[in-house]
């Protein structure tokens, strides 16, 4: 088992940018836009999902089961991100980001043709269950080559701004999903919504990815295979053993984007379940959070590569964690559609802002040659502890103390230690 970091290799590692066409940036971010956008159209037709696959007492409670469900995709992106991050960081950044998107192909489509409670009994919720699961791991084996091929791709001097893409296409995958959803809602009656209807999403969704594995396949490779040969253990115990303090930091700096995003594209569901929105009205929220979304991220990733990463970062989350309360208070008050679109504008705004800079800091704070590996790790336990937790929690708290503000709290317990984590966080070249 090779054990020892390869002596070529300097502490920022050996990539100097080998410059990104237009083709090569779309062929990377769509793994990450079609994982949200499955994401995205998950939560926005979670109360139809509920009623579907979970036919219980009351609604909320089917709410919350199907919620606990698209938790469960969250579980196996750890595993994910350990053999599809390992399988990249010693094969390549090209066949790993291939694999996951035929992953993400199969998850997809299960979730788009598994017959409803009402057809198969409890064999739905189940296939239903295993379908997030794939995609799950998929997710989580995603994130680390991607993103690590955009870094080790791009100019040196535009590195956030194309890290911020990342970012950005979950935006662009949140406005079609809005849009999408706005569009079913206004066009079908309750009762089509609900049996048919919800699963368009997903079936469009589908179609995309074989585009994008013919893109994938014909990536220029960016991991260098003549110098860096560890075997997969190696790669798993170098990163575990040597990487703790840039895992934990990154670990607590992704948890506020991750929480922000998720309660983001919660507020589509929490119109029509806790201010009492016309279905229609309330998928304007997607809408707005995916073209804000896109919008600020790259502006965000911008503004980093011209001034400075580490404020870019830290700024508008410690502003976040200001505004939440207010912010919430206000839209709960008023519960009109003009305060629920400012509120979630002004949320994907911030976040947006600082989160694609934020991943790619991360990704910048590990050598090349366990890259991918320790981001993916990274990235999947942040993601599965509060990213798979947090629209089962904000759902849970307003059904448990009937306060509508209460989605503001947790936003306010993330942000600041995120913000803190962010200001500690070095580069590998930095850390030496």
């Amino acid at each position: 088992m090779n054990l020892t970091k390869p002596a070529y290799e300097t502490p920022g590692g050996p990539e100097t940018g080998r410059g990104l066409d237009l083709k090569s940036v779309v062929a990377t971010v769509l793994g990450n836009a079609i994982e949200f956008y499955d994401f995205v159209s998950y939560a926005t037709f979670a109360a139809q999902i509920g009623r579907a696959f979970f036919p219980t007492g009351t609604a909320a409670e089917g709410l919350l089961l199907s919620l606990a469900t698209f938790g469960a995709g969250f579980l196996t992106r750890p595993l994910g991100g350990v053999v599809i991050g390992a399988f990249a960081d010693r094969k390549g950044r090209r066949p790993a980001m291939t694999l996951t998107i035929v992953l993400m192909a199969l998850g997809t489509g299960m979730i788009a043709i598994v017959p409803s409670y009402a057809v198969i009994g409890i064999a739905a919720p189940i296939l239903l269950v295993l379908a997030r699961l794939i995609q799950g791991f998929a997710v989580g084996g995603e994130v680390g080559p991607a993103t690590a091929y955009l870094l080790e791709a791009a100019p040196v001097s535009r590195r956030a701004e194309f890290g911020s893409w990342q970012s950005a296409s979950q935006g662009v995958a949140s406005l079609t999903a809005g849009l999408l959803g706005f569009t079913l809602a206004q066009s079908l009656d309750p009762a089509s919504l609900d049996g048919w209807g919800w699963r368009v999403p997903f079936a469009l969704g589908l179609l995309v990815l074989p585009i994008g594995l013919y893109i994938r396949r014909n990536l220029e490779e960016t991991l260098d295979h003549g110098r860096v040969q560890p075997t997969s253990m190696g790669v798993v115990h170098h990163t575990a053993t040597q990487h703790i303090l840039p895992i934990v930091l990154g670990v607590l700096a992704i948890m506020g984007a991750t929480v922000a995003t998720y309660i983001n594209g919660y507020m589509t569901t929490y119109a029509q379940k806790t201010l009492n929105m016309a279905v229609g009205k309330s998928m304007l929220a997607t809408v707005v959070v995916g073209s804000v979304g896109v919008l600020a991220a790259v502006s965000g990733g911008i503004l980093a590569d011209r001034w400075s990463r580490r404020w870019v970062m830290i700024a508008p989350r410690v502003i976040l964690a200001l505004v939440a309360w207010p912010a919430f208070l206000y839209v709960s008050a008023v519960r009109d559609v003009t305060a629920l679109l400012l509120v979630t504008g002004l949320f994907t705004l911030l976040n947006s802002f600082c989160s694609g800079v934020t991943i790619m800091q991360v990704t910048d704070s590990f050598p090349q040659w366990v890259r991918s590996t320790a981001l993916g790790v990274t990235y999947a336990i942040s993601v599965s502890v509060f990213g798979g937790s947090t629209q089962f929690i904000v759902a849970s708290l307003i059904q448990i103390t009937g306060d509508p503000v209460s989605p503001a709290y947790l936003l306010m317990a993330v942000s600041l230690p995120s913000a803190l984590a962010a200001y500690y966080m070095r580069t590998a070249k930095e850390a030496g």
